[in-house]
């Protein structure tokens, strides 16, 4: 829990207990040892005394720390290490970029730059944490924002991130610890790399992020792809089906697992509206189409990533086949489960 010293001398300086940070950072070891040092540093956003956490991201990681503080890392929802969001592990300008789009402007959190105005911001998210009020900033406020955050979610862990960085010297042929250096003996690819001059600011604030502009490059690349690959096929590409959507049983052939039934995947959506048919794609998935399109986008942003007695489900929008194509219904929509969230 954070508290905040309310004295002259140190007033408004943070104490913590443990770093609000994601699964990458801590590392693949499960026993993490954190030092832990109070009013180490000054938040890169607030300017702030806080506690500062470091520890060794993994077996093969680096020594990492906090950059930020608790405090705005809440207001934005994101890890204090690498400013990601928690809860997609998507950069910031990503997310705030995609709730903006669908219509979630108010979800979007403009944290002030000027002291002033930031110190009244931190005080009243502090106020309304002591009242036991949960801070709800940079969440969907409604499915379409949830689902296309859902389809370029990364939430698997990124281990590679927390690699130690290269060795200057090696690059220059100097260095001479060898297998005791603590940084990677490696080249560098691109000395003007847009990735090796990142700023915790611009991250934060979701500005000027080349993380960011590659994500949504190639977003935009992928899609540019797609509709060409359909083109091809004959006609401008397949249309979403209304109200249908796809399961994919992503874990399809494993024989530890139980077959999934029609009324499995009936106890499963009937909570999201009405559901008018159902059916089997052999064992590989299902087609479940509701009564209305809101029933489906719900369940699409409710049950996408989840599971069925044991087995992974991956949700997406079915897709109609354009007159004169040789199958008849809904098609699973082209692309690969697990990569973007995609059926």
């Amino acid at each position: 829990m954070t508290s905040i010293k309310r004295d002259d001398s140190k007033q408004k300086w943070e104490e913590t207990e443990f770093p609000l940070v994601c699964e990458t950072c801590l590392g693949d070891n499960p026993y993490v040892r954190m030092t832990k040092e109070k009013h180490g540093k000054k938040c890169k956003i607030c300017d702030v005394p806080f506690t500062v956490f470091a520890w060794q991201a993994g077996t093969r990681g680096r020594l990492k720390k906090v950059e930020i503080c608790r405090t705005c890392a809440r207001s934005k929802n994101v890890c204090q290490v690498c400013i990601y969001d928690l809860q997609y592990g998507l950069p910031v300008q990503v997310r705030d970029k995609i709730l903006a789009e669908e219509g979630c402007k108010d979800a979007v959190v403009a944290v002030p730059q000027s002291d002033a105005n930031r110190a009244w911001m931190t005080a009243q998210q502090e106020r309304d944490i002591e009242q036991g009020k949960a801070i709800t900033a940079c969440v969907p406020t409604n499915s379409a924002a949830a689902v296309k955050l859902q389809s370029m979610a990364r939430m698997e862990p990124r281990y590679e991130r927390n690699l130690p960085k290269l060795c200057s010297f090696f690059a220059k042929g100097e260095c001479n610890r060898g297998a005791l250096c603590p940084f990677r003996h490696e080249m560098p690819r691109d000395r003007n790399d847009p990735l090796s001059k990142q700023n915790t600011k611009d991250r934060f604030f979701g500005t000027n992020d080349p993380v960011a502009g590659g994500m949504m490059r190639r977003q935009k690349e992928k899609a540019e792809k797609r509709r060409a690959e359909l083109k091809a096929r004959g006609g401008e590409g397949d249309e979403r089906a209304v109200s249908t959507l796809y399961v994919r049983f992503t874990d399809e052939g494993s024989s530890s697992q139980r077959r999934i039934a029609e009324s499995d995947l009936r106890d499963k959506f009937y909570s999201y509206g009405e559901i008018s048919s159902v059916r089997m794609h052999a064992d590989r998935g299902a087609f479940v189409e509701f009564t209305t399109p809101q029933a489906t986008q719900h369940a699409i942003a409710g049950a996408n990533r989840s599971s069925i007695g044991g087995r992974k489900i991956a949700v997406n929008w079915a897709r109609v086949p354009k007159r004169g194509a040789v199958s008849a219904g809904p098609q699973p929509t082209p692309g690969v489960a697990g990569e973007g969230g995609a059926i």
